[in-house]
């Protein structure tokens, strides 16, 4: 984590952070995070054949109509990566995943879609590659960082999951 705060003052991206015990949920982050920022939940995902990654940030509270993302995002069947290519291409632990990750991915694998309304959030908060730390990071910082490691995004306006029983 510290490669990382390094990174983050050699860009000047301010934020706010908050140590806490090991959070797995966003119900964890929930209870044990008192900063303020739009909570997140961030969902790497791999196609079908296993040839394009991608990073989706969404609203924590938000349920996700995969199917329908890979739709609007023309991804192909789209499944969770393993926790073997998530440590590959991000460096990362399951239960850590952030955008901040982006940092390891230096060949540029992993696409990144961040949902509209996350994008407008005046601040974001971000775990710095480990999930007992969170950040609130400012959206001129998100855009720095972003730029500083190379990664273009799309913005996208995820689709809600269906509520459960309808068709």
């Amino acid at each position: 984590m510290l490669s990382l705060l390094d990174f983050l003052s050699s860009h000047r991206i301010e934020y706010e952070r908050c140590d806490h015990e090991a959070a797995f949920t966003v119900a964890d982050v929930a209870r044990l995070v008192p900063l303020g920022g739009a909570a997140t939940k961030n969902l790497f995902l791999r196609d079908k054949k296993g040839t394009r990654q991608a990073l989706v940030v969404v609203a924590a509270d938000k349920p996700v109509d995969l199917r329908a993302l890979a739709e609007s995002v023309g991804f192909e069947r789209p499944s969770f990566g393993s926790a073997d290519r998530l440590k590959r291409l991000l460096g990362i632990e399951p239960g850590a995943v952030s955008l901040l990750a982006l940092v390891n991915d230096t060949q540029g694998a992993v696409e990144v879609f961040i949902d509209r309304d996350i994008w407008n959030a005046a601040s974001v908060q971000c775990h710095p590659l480990v999930n007992t730390s969170t950040l609130a990071i400012p959206h001129a910082g998100i855009e720095a960082f972003l730029a500083a490691t190379g990664h273009a995004w799309r913005l996208v306006d995820v689709p809600g999951a269906p509520p459960a029983g309808s068709v």
